[in-house]
């Protein structure tokens, strides 16, 4: 059987006209390199504390992706992380130049780690480009947003995954397991609890036009632990807002606590802050119990059932999540997380901001 380098692959489809009439040229690069690379390039937008402390060192530790590149507005960081990582001039860019990444074989992924009020915009800049698109919860600031960037992957022909984290942990995996195969019977009630208590006064997180607030912070993951825990998708909501420090949290939520109701009759309690310490998940069951305690902290997550401990270890969270949104990436297969769960969450948090308004109960 004959085989084609990657320089054949291109002279024959340009010969054939194949080129010009199924891919544009930079996503006909994307997919030879795809077709050859085992690993994956990754290039971080945004180098704040997540992509620092974080993204970056999990992906020194990766087996199917790599950091290839960032984008940062800020020269300081560029050269810094330039010693740092031994990245090339060529893979460093800034918000004015990020669209010339369609012309870089090196970059496969973007991974968005912006604000949210950011991620429609660099998510459907990226999918343009013809690159994969790995995203930062919460997906969005709204659900028509989330639309259009899950519309924007698929026009593009790339892939696009929420960084839920905690989705890739085989302790989350572990009660999602007791919630799909009704293990101790119905939920029939989940109380969980996010928050932390953040000191500072001048954040994103605390400015609407950024996305603050933390309902579409730490309070995805409280929504998430009833949704995951039940296996099931909220049918109606209700819900408070409270602050203790108006003079901060002015325009957006510290503390908001939600109901939620599903369709087999169960029910949440759901907690969330930025002035309380949290981090819990409890659901009583028709024949049993199963609890987390952290449930979505960055590692050591554990917790308990009435079969005994849920303890899986797990060397690191992100660099788990990249490996296996990488490995679906090279294998072609649906993410764990795709775009579709990001716009579920958002669905239920435009939901809770409405009952909180309204004070009034809000159907889905």
């Amino acid at each position: 059987m004959k085989t084609f380098s990657r320089r054949n692959f291109l002279q024959v489809m340009m010969m054939s006209g194949a080129a010009s009439t199924v891919f544009s040229s930079h996503s006909l690069l994307a997919c030879t390199n795809r077709i050859q690379k085992s690993r994956l390039g990754i290039v971080l937008v945004g180098l704040g504390y997540y992509s620092t402390d974080l993204l970056a060192p999990a992906l020194q530790l990766t087996k199917k992706c790599y950091l290839a590149g960032i984008v940062t507005g800020t020269p300081e960081k560029a050269e810094k992380w330039k010693k740092q990582y031994k990245i090339p001039d060529k893979n460093i860019y800034n918000y004015q130049n990020f669209d010339q990444i369609a012309n870089n074989p090196d970059i496969d992924v973007v991974y968005v780690v912006l604000p949210p009020s950011m991620h429609a915009e660099y998510t459907i800049r990226a999918a343009k480009a013809g690159k994969h698109v790995f995203c930062e919860k919460p997906m969005a600031m709204t659900v028509a947003e989330c639309e259009s960037m899950i519309k924007a992957c698929k026009d593009n022909k790339v892939k696009l995954a929420i960084g839920y984290r905690c989705q890739h942990d085989p302790n989350t995996r572990e009660y999602m397991r007791f919630a799909k195969e009704k293990t101790f019977g119905k939920v029939q009630m989940v109380a969980c609890g996010a928050g932390y208590f953040d000191p500072r006064t001048d954040h994103w997180k605390q400015k609407k036009a950024l996305g603050g607030g933390v309902m579409y912070d730490m309070g995805v993951y409280a929504l998430q632990g009833a949704r995951l825990a039940t296996g099931e998708e909220p049918i109606a909501v209700t819900a408070q807002h409270f602050t203790t420090r108006p003079e901060i949290y002015k325009d957006v939520d510290e503390t908001t606590l939600f109901q939620l109701q599903f369709p087999s009759g169960a029910v949440a309690t759901c907690h969330t802050s930025f002035g309380i310490n949290m981090n819990y998940l409890q659901a009583n069951c028709e024949k049993g119990f199963f609890k987390m305690e952290p449930f979505s902290a960055y590692s050591g997550n554990q917790g308990s059932s009435s079969q005994g401990v849920i303890q899986f270890p797990l060397a690191n969270q992100q660099a788990k999540q990249m490996d296996d949104d990488a490995e679906t990436i090279l294998a072609n297969r649906a993410f764990l997380v795709p775009g579709e769960e990001g716009l579920r969450d958002i669905r239920v948090v435009e939901a809770i901001y409405q009952a909180a308004r309204s004070g009034k109960q809000v159907k889905l």
